[in-house]
């Protein structure tokens, strides 16, 4: 069989006997048995023979091969007429089916690809399509809800997936414009669990307004939100402007459940707890570069820690984006996987509540508004300039 044109290619393909062809002629691919003979079979039975043209130079060859067969329902193996018609058809059939699934997942769906991710994630395979949508799911918790832990109200049990845990780490976003510009930019935090490391299990976002940011600073009034890994909003901290001392309230769909004073002190920073109006903690910090923040009840006790980690020196020198971890207590044995087996886990006298362990990440994001976002001049690049 000799070279064949692009024209004669084609009145080969819309024959319905015929769905294989070999073309013969000088490539750059090597022949593949060094015979210049081969045989293919069509549907029909037929048998096409090709042989090495004598118009080709040498005994390389491409081989083209092009297999697809039609048949309808009812069983019948005689192929359909290949008519302008029925390939119209065709491409309006597979049009609908491209539309209904960008409609459905996107435009970006056929290029997402399978990634897994230990027990956060979960893939689920369409019938009309082969791509695996994941769906991501919130870590599992490091302490069993059982005991202090088990969820008392409906607002304990929402909070629970977040706060059931034995240590949080909660890093603060690099504010590029406050580091350049020096324009004071919302806080942003993303929350860790130690045992669970892969991925976040939340997130804490500030919402403010932008000419406060920039007149008032550190003393602005906000509210934060606190999400989950899947972004569903649990409670949030609510800090009113202050000028002598700092408040920091924690609510649970509007509804209070526990509020941090600052006490006023020369070169001590310490606050007291509540929950409701009843007191069930406080800090006492001796101040200057002590950065363990102790939280205890009015024995003296141990009921949980926050310890400000030093970052590194550009980090601590040009920017507030400060790291903070949050102790708990003990973590079950079944949660102890890889680097967590090394954490050094805090004694405490009795595991806090769900609804007392979000006054004490209130806590955290007053402490850290308060003495250690002090960077970022008014305007001027790269100048740390303090109250």
């Amino acid at each position: 069989m000799l070279c064949l044109s692009k024209r004669s290619l084609s009145s080969l393909l819309l024959r319905s006997d015929v769905t294989a062809a070999v073309v013969s002629c000088s490539s750059l691919f090597p022949s593949l048995d060094g015979v210049g003979l081969r045989t293919l079979h069509s549907p029909a039975g037929n048998t096409v023979l090709s042989r090495n043209g004598h118009l080709c130079r040498s005994t390389e060859r491409v081989l083209f091969s092009i297999f697809r067969r039609f048949s309808d329902a009812s069983g019948d193996n005689t192929p359909p007429r290949l008519d302008r018609d029925f390939l119209a058809q065709l491409w309006v059939n597979d049009m609908k089916k491209l539309k209904e699934r960008e409609k459905r997942y996107g435009k970006k769906a056929s290029t997402k690809r399978r990634v897994d991710y230990h027990e956060n994630a979960v893939y689920e395979q369409s019938s009309s399509s082969s791509h695996y949508e994941p769906t991501l799911q919130q870590p599992p918790v490091s302490q069993s809800m059982s005991g202090p832990l088990k969820p008392k109200t409906l607002d304990e049990a929402k909070i629970a997936t977040l706060l059931a845990r034995s240590n949080l780490l909660i890093t603060r976003d690099i504010e590029w414009a406050n580091l350049v510009l020096g324009f004071e930019q919302e806080n942003r935090y993303a929350v860790v669990d130690v045992c669970y490391p892969e991925a976040p299990v939340g997130s804490i976002r500030e919402q403010s307004h932008v000419i406060m940011r920039q007149l008032l600073r550190s003393r602005r009034p906000f509210v934060a939100s606190i999400t989950d890994a899947l972004g569903n909003e649990l409670f949030r901290v609510r800090r009113p402007f202050w000028w002598i001392t700092s408040s920091i309230y924690a609510e649970i769909d509007g509804e209070e459940i526990g509020v941090v004073h600052r006490r006023w002190h020369l070169w001590r920073r310490i606050y007291d707890l509540y929950l409701g109006n009843e007191q069930f903690a406080v800090v006492e910090n001796p101040g200057f570069w002590n950065w363990t923040f102790t939280v205890k009840d009015a024995e003296g006790e141990v009921l949980a820690q926050i310890d400000r980690d030093w970052r590194g020196f550009g980090f601590e020198i040009l920017t507030d984006a400060g790291q903070y971890v949050i102790r708990f207590g003990k973590s079950d044995a079944a949660a102890k996987n890889g680097p967590a087996k090394m954490i050094e886990e805090l004694l405490v006298k009795r595991p806090l509540t769900l609804s007392e362990r979000a006054v004490v990440v209130a806590l955290a994001i007053s402490l850290d508004n308060d003495y250690f976002s002090r960077h970022g001049g008014w305007g001027i690049p790269f100048m740390a300039v303090g109250e």
